[in-house]
């Protein structure tokens, strides 16, 4: 006690003060990650490639003048003024199209399998075609002599085969993600009712086989054409006439890969993330 009986007041003096500056070094340690992610990626894709498309890149970065030199005009693998982010995503569009074409190869040989172990399918397995080509994968259903195997003659009415072969194509193409083509084409037979013509005709083939297609579980999003052509795109362009110029083609295009940002782009990203607060 103090003198007097007074109370003895203790003072505690608490010092505050702002939390220390929230610094950005996580930030650059955060782009150096995913600069470095995309390198090895880079690297991934570019080890998949071919020899020829490796030395091409090779030579452009070791020497991008002496390199296009060393090639005729038109004749480099490079084109000319190409930059080195237009070099790079030329390579990635390879790497993804050598990919998706492996991915094609591998339908293809389990489509054609399917149809071997389905019996009401087999006999239609040489009027299926197949073929993975420099613009993506190409599935046709092609009539023979009889001109009747997927459509009556003259008519947009599939046929029970023809829905058996649009199920197993079906069951294969939901296990990709490329978008779907389908067109219709017949050959140059004409008939006597004027109002109806080849035109509707190949485009009412396709319309059905699209409806089909989705009602095997084709995802109809995926869908981005449907189109006739009529007898305009020939098969056989030197037999007219020939039955297997009427056929339904369902193409599935290559993916191209999505734009990257530029160095630029990327710059103003990463100051504008900087500069937001904590």
């Amino acid at each position: 006690m103090a003198k007097g009986g007074g109370k003895v007041v203790i003072v505690k003096k608490i010092k505050k003060g702002g939390h220390g500056h929230h610094g950005g070094s996580w930030k650059v340690a955060y782009a150096d990650f995913v600069t470095a992610m995309m390198a090895f990626f880079m690297v991934m894709w570019i080890l998949g490639m071919d020899d020829q498309t490796k030395k091409a890149i090779e030579g452009y970065f070791s020497s991008p003048v002496g390199f296009k030199k060393g090639y005729s005009s038109g004749s480099s693998p490079l084109s000319s003024g190409s930059s080195p982010a237009a070099i790079k995503r030329e390579a990635v569009q390879i790497a993804l199209r050598q990919l998706q074409a492996k991915r094609f190869e591998a339908v293809q040989a389990h489509l054609r399998g399917s149809m071997d172990s389905i019996a009401a399918i087999g006999k239609l397995k040489a009027k299926v075609e197949i073929t993975v080509t420099r613009n993506g994968l190409r599935i046709e259903l092609i009539e023979d002599e009889q001109g009747d195997t997927f459509f009556g003659m003259a008519s947009a009415v599939m046929t029970e085969q023809g829905h058996v072969a649009l199920q197993a194509i079906a069951s294969e193409l939901t296990g990709l993600e490329n978008p779907v083509v389908i067109e219709g084409h017949t050959d140059a037979a004409r008939y006597a009712n004027t109002a109806y013509t080849n035109w509707e005709l190949s485009g009412d083939r396709a319309n059905a086989a699209r409806r089909i297609l989705e009602q095997y579980g084709l995802d109809p999003a995926r869908i981005i054409e449907v189109t006739g052509h009529s007898d305009k795109q020939l098969k056989y362009p030197n037999d007219p006439l020939n039955p297997s110029n009427r056929r339904i083609s369902i193409l599935l295009p290559f993916l191209d890969p999505p734009d990257t940002p530029s160095v630029d782009q990327l710059k103003e990203r990463i100051e504008s993330n900087a500069t937001k607060p904590s």
